[in-house]
């Protein structure tokens, strides 16, 4: 299995700028706008009155983490952790949309994604000013938002996640799966170039499994495109660190990021964007080159 080398795989547009995979790793920062983030930052519990306290929050946050050196901000309103509580359309698209369209107005600049595995959430969160589409199913059967990310022509991260961790050759069948979401994103009409791949770390896996895809994730880059990496305060951190509870895993992070860079991650997507920029940046020095 040959590998695609960072710097032969083509730029993609995100919104308002063109990254250029191979040049650098680049930061996706999260916001959380829902009351249960297994990692404590959902925004609707820090300020539990009226939305418009939240979205006031969340630009605050979204300015910070920009100053701190993010490139994509990752804007969620149902929590994805295990047993969390499913959220309806409707309520998805009030928790986000006013905090895209705030975002927007006060960094235009900045590429906006949508964590949401809802078509209808997508396209409204499209509509206030989101240009990449965060599907934490995107190896699902259901080709609708890729017909969406088509249509409307944004990008469209496809992530690795199964109802259950059983698997006969989990690597195998890790790439497997990202192949066929995406041809089929494809065959709905997403140009190449935007389309980028996540392998799932936490969501469909056992630790152990989690472990083999980051030590692993150099198998990705066969197919071809941009790797995004999401182990940001991940329980299996906290697992391998004694039970350490989200707030105490940065460290665990930052190990997660490095190594995620040295095997071929292209963007991560973290909670503590300064500190795994930094690392990101010396990652980026021995794996790319270092230049002042």
């Amino acid at each position: 299995m040959s590998l695609t080398p960072r710097e032969l795989l083509p730029a993609t547009r995100i919104g308002p700028r063109l990254f250029e995979w191979g040049s650098r790793t680049y930061v996706m920062g999260i916001v959380n706008v829902t009351p249960d983030s297994f990692s404590g930052d959902g925004l609707l519990v820090r300020w539990a009155g009226p939305h418009e306290a939240a979205t006031d929050a969340a630009v605050a946050q979204a300015v910070a983490m920009v100053a701190d050196g993010t490139d994509i901000l990752d804007v969620g309103g149902e929590s994805t952790r295990p047993g969390h509580d499913a959220v309806a359309e409707a309520d998805e698209i009030d928790r986000v949309v006013p905090v895209i369209a705030a975002i927007h107005a006060a960094l235009p600049d900045v590429p906006i994604s949508i964590d949401t595995s809802k078509p209808g959430v997508a396209e409204a969160a499209i509509d206030a000013g989101a240009n990449l589409l965060n599907d934490v199913w995107g190896v699902s059967p259901d080709d609708a938002m890729a017909r969406l990310a088509a249509a409307r022509g944004v990008s469209l991260v496809l992530m690795h996640n199964r109802a259950e961790a059983v698997y006969t050759d989990f690597l195998a069948e890790l790439v497997a799966d990202l192949g066929a979401a995406l041809d089929r994103a494809m065959a709905a009409g997403v140009p190449r170039a935007n389309l980028i791949v996540d392998p799932g770390f936490g969501f469909g896996k056992t630790p152990e499994q989690n472990l083999t895809a980051l030590r692993e994730l150099a198998r990705l880059r066969a197919l071809g495109h941009p790797v995004l990496l999401g182990t940001s305060r991940k329980s299996t951190i906290g697992l391998i660190l004694g039970g350490l509870p989200p707030e105490e895993r940065l460290e665990g992070t930052l190990a997660t990021t490095v190594l995620g860079i040295a095997a071929g991650a292209d963007i991560i997507r973290v909670h503590d964007v300064r500190a795994n920029r930094l690392a990101a940046r010396v990652a980026d020095a021995v794996t790319r080159g270092y230049e002042q």
